[in-house]
């Protein structure tokens, strides 16, 4: 089997999942709470102006004002051409080709080029975060199945991933050929060996739609979304919806006539691979699909050897420990740990694309002796990481089994889409001990006993667990400062308290 694409509608709730040779390789989850968007394009207001930033502040009719750098607005620049790497991910397009926010030198400072009250039309290219409103850019990008269309730059790119000189030159002049006057095209890896009626077909549709975008600026007024990006269905049906893709099964049918509707329209040659599923079983349970998503939030992912990964996530980054587990090997100790670390390097870059991990993350291998065994587990890792449509940069593997590497992060981790933070312990993933607890409410006897030394009774509220404790294992101890204070010691059992929670008192 190829690779495969299972959408599953549930509610609000759409799931994504892509399989390659019947393994899930990633996994996409909208459940429609919280509104994507990254893509949309508005006709905002400035409302402030901060030159000592280098930066302003658009009303763009969000709950806050979106962040607009001066890097981001974009007066006439030359013509130029250029290769670039394009991010194949279809969450990742959009940004790919947002520039620094750092201005480039001799570029306009911000207060020469906007006012305050001024309307400006933008895009946004991060959603807003926790406090922070959207940030957005004047340079408009519109992603096609072939091309990104930026009606607002005279720019063109091609990606480095067309490897062929030829293919790229005959690329590269057909669009300049076919292209509007002071607009830029970059164009994507797809491209590669598809024909140019294809590839004017998508030219047109982007034009096509900058055209209703500039319709709809000049019929409305600030603020206003004028422009939506697609859902995440058709954006993936846009962006990785190839011919290696066997087939897209969805279970829903407005989703799938939706589908069906755009992959018609831009690529009619594979309308037949999209497929309604009409069975009667879950389609993520016919799929296989649903296991495969309860064991990727779990921390230890098994090998097929008896090794075993543990994968921490911690705030700053992501550390991913390789461990021998069962694993004996046949040979020496070299061999066996050179083996457990090869087979580690596969399932690390495919945890890696399942659970969204991006950010800084630390690989924790197995220590090897031989420096050709570290260079074999760099290469086999670089190979892996080729899979990956999210840019990854990893360095070479150092001699204490270390490797520093990076991934784009693009959208949430699995792991936090999936879950969140364990009410009983906060989201530490643990709690004091019994035996801790216990101790600190002795020590708090004493201190209470010293405050109310007039009173005769000492009462403890604790949880069932700890009130367990006091009254078998520790009850010589409970006796022992009941001789030391002459104060009698009542400990009762509360149903409802947290395992660190007591009360101490006297009465």
């Amino acid at each position: 089997m190829g690779t495969e694409i299972i959408v599953n509608r549930t509610g609000r709730e759409t799931r994504l999942a892509v399989m390659e040779d019947n393994r899930l390789v990633e996994i996409h989850i909208d459940r429609g709470n919280t509104e994507r968007y990254v893509g949309n394009v508005y006709v905002g207001r400035v409302v402030r102006v901060l030159p000592g930033m280098q930066a302003a502040f658009v009303d763009i009719g969000l709950e806050r004002a979106a962040f607009l750098f001066a890097g981001d607005i974009y007066p006439e620049f030359a013509e130029k051409d250029e290769d670039i790497d394009i991010d194949e991910n279809p969450e990742a397009t959009i940004a790919e080709s947002a520039p620094r926010s750092r201005p480039r030198r001799g570029h306009p400072p911000i207060q020469d080029l906007i006012k305050e009250g001024q309307e400006v039309m933008v895009q946004v290219s991060k959603d807003p975060i926790s406090t922070k409103g959207a940030r957005v850019t004047t340079h408009i990008t519109l992603p096609g199945r072939y091309m990104v269309f930026m009606p607002t730059v005279n720019h063109l790119g091609i990606s480095r991933r067309i490897g062929r000189d030829k293919e790229r030159r005959k690329l590269r002049d057909f669009v300049k050929k076919h292209r509007p006057k002071g607009a830029g095209f970059i164009i994507r890896t797809v491209c590669d060996g598809k024909p140019m009626s294809a590839i004017k077909e998508d030219m047109d549709y982007l034009i096509e739609t900058w055209d209703e975008i500039k319709a709809n600026k000049a019929s409305k007024k600030a603020p206003v979304c004028i422009h939506k990006e697609q859902s995440l269905v058709v954006r993936l049906a846009r962006d990785g919806f190839t011919t290696d893709v066997e087939r897209m099964v969805i279970d829903d049918k407005k989703t799938f006539d939706q589908v069906a509707g755009f992959v018609g329209r831009l690529m009619p040659d594979l309308k037949d691979r999209v497929q309604q599923y009409r069975g009667s079983d879950p389609i993520f349970d016919t799929f296989g699909v649903e296991v495969e998503i309860n064991k990727s939030i779990g921390q230890r992912v098994w090998l097929k050897s008896g090794g075993y990964l543990i994968i921490d996530r911690a705030e700053a980054l992501t550390a991913i420990d390789v461990n021998s587990g069962k694993f004996v090997g046949s040979k020496s100790l070299e061999d066996t740990t050179t083996q457990c670390n090869l087979e580690a390097v596969d399932e690390i870059a495919h945890q890696l694309r399942l659970r969204n991990i991006g950010g800084i993350i630390v690989l924790d291998f197995i220590d090897m002796e031989k420096a050709s065994n570290r260079d074999r587990v760099n290469k086999a890792l670089d190979k892996a990481l080729k899979k990956d449509r999210a840019r990854t940069n990893a360095l070479k593997i150092s001699e204490l089994g270390l490797v520093e590497m990076t991934r784009k992060r693009v959208q949430e981790d699995l792991v936090r889409s999936l879950s969140q933070a364990c009410s009983y312990c906060s989201g530490t993933g643990h709690t004091l001990s019994r035996h801790t607890i216990t101790y600190d409410i002795l020590r708090e006897i004493k201190r209470e006993v010293a405050r109310s030394k007039t009173k005769e009774n000492v009462y403890i509220n604790t949880s069932p667990e700890v009130a367990d404790l006091m009254y078998g294992e520790e009850m010589e101890s409970v006796e022992s400062l009941e001789n030391e204070t002459n104060k009698r010691i009542v400990v009762r059992a509360m149903g409802h308290y947290h395992l660190e929670r007591y009360e101490v008192y006297s009465r």
